[in-house]
């Protein structure tokens, strides 16, 4: 299994929209193949920052999901919701 922390820094004239639009990518990624959980988290001290926790079977289903149509959708909104680009976290349960 994969983990995946995605650190997500929007806009702060933007919050609204972005978080719609990271609400919206839930419904189909869960729908993939190998994706075991997808949840986005909101900061509680700073409405900017947002999380998403992820668990993937494998690599390939990871890969898979990055090039899927609708990550491609937001991807080409990013640079106008964001800060700054995604940090991804790849971690392996100990």
């Amino acid at each position: 299994m994969l983990t995946v922390i995605a650190k997500i820094i929007v806009r702060a004239d933007r919050i609204d929209e972005a978080k719609s639009d990271l609400l919206a990518l839930i419904a189909p990624t869960l729908e993939e193949e190998g994706c075991i959980d997808y949840v986005l988290h909101q900061s509680n001290d700073n409405p900017q920052l947002f999380f998403f926790y992820e668990n993937w079977t494998d690599k390939e289903s990871l890969e898979n999901h990055l090039a899927n149509e609708h990550v491609a959708a937001f991807s080409a909104k990013a640079e106008d919701l964001l800060v700054e680009p995604a940090e991804l976290f790849f971690l392996s349960k100990v």
